[in-house]
């Protein structure tokens, strides 16, 4: 994963870097990562920090900053957000320096399908969606920034309305897999699982780049 700052040519450098670059979420960088390894892209990932969905007013912001940095300095760029919360604020953003980004509302919809997602929220709308990195990252990421470290006795106020988590996988393993059990048990409800793959990230990602 690129550090942000190292990677960008010193001011006033008028530099023109040939290749594209990606400014993703923190919580997709590591899958970005793979897939422009995989098919041997040259593609410069810059991360934001994944704890940004909590004040989604911010990621605008952080986002434009980047693309302040780097604008004229790569052939092509691309933003790895769906709205993400911003209420097209997002969006605001990216027309004014003219970049695209991932489709959809959030990540799940980019990793499971936006119908899908969808159909999954009708038959039951108290489910709490979990992903690979959330599974991994759930007690830093959600207990400690609820405080339920510290309140635990606050979790069923917090998590009074779901029903069910649901992981959609990426790349399963019995690691994961007990995780992704491990962050279920934490809110007190029940897993299931199903494996939605990164083709869909993998396509919206080329769809970027082109």
């Amino acid at each position: 994963m690129t550090s942000l700052w190292n990677a960008l040519p010193s001011p006033g450098s008028s530099i023109r870097i040939a290749g594209r670059a990606i400014i993703s979420c923190g919580a997709l960088s590591f899958h970005i990562e793979k897939i422009v390894a995989n098919r041997g892209m040259a593609v410069q990932v810059f991360s934001l920090p994944s704890l940004l969905h909590n004040s989604p007013k911010e990621i605008s912001i952080e986002v434009e900053k980047v693309l302040a940095e780097i604008q004229g300095k790569f052939e092509k760029i691309g933003v790895a957000y769906s709205d993400c919360g911003t209420y097209g604020a997002l969006d605001e953003v990216l027309v004014r320096y003219g970049v695209f980004r991932l489709g959809g509302n959030h990540c799940y919809d980019v990793f499971a399908g936006k119908n899908e997602i969808a159909d999954i929220m009708k038959k039951d709308a108290g489910t709490y969606l979990l992903t690979d990195f959330l599974a991994r990252t759930f007690y830093q990421n959600v207990i400690v920034q609820l405080g339920l470290d510290r309140y635990p006795e606050l979790r069923d106020d917090y998590f009074k309305n779901y029903s069910q988590v649901l992981w959609l996988s990426q790349n399963p393993s019995l690691e994961l897999e007990e995780l992704a059990q491990n962050a279920a048990a934490l809110i007190g409800l029940p897993l299931t699982s199903i494996l939605v793959g990164e083709e869909n990230l993998e396509r919206e990602i080329l769809t970027l780049l082109d």
